[in-house]
């Protein structure tokens, strides 16, 4: 009993000496922490809101933000370990091999990092753009350094890896997605005529303030001309807009009697003679 408590009283007369000592050291590390935690976050906001003044992107502007917040931070946390004392150079250097094993360890989450990084910088794409790639399409909701967010029409959220975004085909229609439809019409129909009145719907409809609808003959079929249609509407409307304007297309072309031909097969029955 009596060796614990000579024990405990060593222990106290330690940490009563590391705060006499070291009290005003700790106060003044404690001090500039809290200012440091203040001052990046002031500055963070700052460079962001510089950013949106200046019409810069808002993933590129989010990460200057952050980068300026970190490194702020980080410079704070040297001084306060050197102000209480601490070493920073065998600090560095454990970090600097932890950080190296770590890496071999997380290779697949270093490259999306990078990829991501790379992303950010080079910009291919911003939100709101519709991208396709690796065989997904969306709308770009938002780029993280570590992968990217992408929404569809049915409200469903797609994460991609960024490695698996760079250094890929990327097909950016920004807003808009193209929607490409065939309509038969019979050979003896006006070409000129039947252009005139889809561009009028078209035109109606509103769809021509997207991007100027492409018409015109696709192919020859066997009971008429395939008319092809490619008109570009808003991402997040797609497939709504498509069906609803392939209907008002074929009312139009219904109602001024514009004849759409139906498969035709022509049967040869061919009679025994001999009987």
């Amino acid at each position: 009993m009596q060796a614990d408590i000579e024990k405990f009283q060593e222990f106290y007369n330690v940490i009563i000496t590391f705060f006499v000592t070291y009290s005003f050291q700790l106060m003044g590390a404690l001090i500039i922490l809290l200012l440091g935690l203040l001052i990046s976050n002031r500055l963070a906001r700052l460079v962001l809101t510089v950013c949106e003044k200046n019409n810069l992107d808002i993933t590129l502007s989010k990460f200057l933000a952050s980068c300026t917040k970190i490194i702020i931070i980080a410079i704070v946390a040297i001084i306060c370990l050197g102000k209480i004392g601490i070493s920073v150079t065998p600090l560095v250097a454990a970090l600097g091999a932890a950080s190296l094993g770590a890496g071999l360890a997380m290779q697949g989450l270093l490259s999306n990092y990078a990829a991501g990084l790379n992303i950010i910088l080079t910009r291919p794409f911003v939100v709101g753009d519709t991208i396709h790639v690796q065989g997904v399409t969306g709308i770009v909701d938002e780029v993280r350094l570590a992968y990217t967010i992408l929404t569809d029409e049915d409200e469903v959220c797609i994460s991609i890896p960024n490695r698996h975004i760079a250094g890929e085909i990327i097909h950016n229609s920004k807003a808009f997605r193209v929607v490409e439809t065939t309509m038969g019409i019979a050979y003896d129909s006006e070409l000129s005529v039947v252009r005139d009145l889809l561009n009028k719907e078209l035109t109606k409809m509103g769809v021509t303030e997207n991007r100027q609808p492409v018409i015109g003959i696709d192919t020859f079929g066997d009971s008429g001309i395939n008319i092809a249609i490619r008109f570009w509407v808003p991402t997040e409307k797609f497939h709504r807009l498509r069906m609803h304007t392939n209907e008002q297309l074929f009312n139009a072309l219904k109602g001024a009697g514009i004849q759409m031909p139906y498969p035709q097969t022509e049967i040869t029955i061919l009679q025994n003679t001999n009987n």
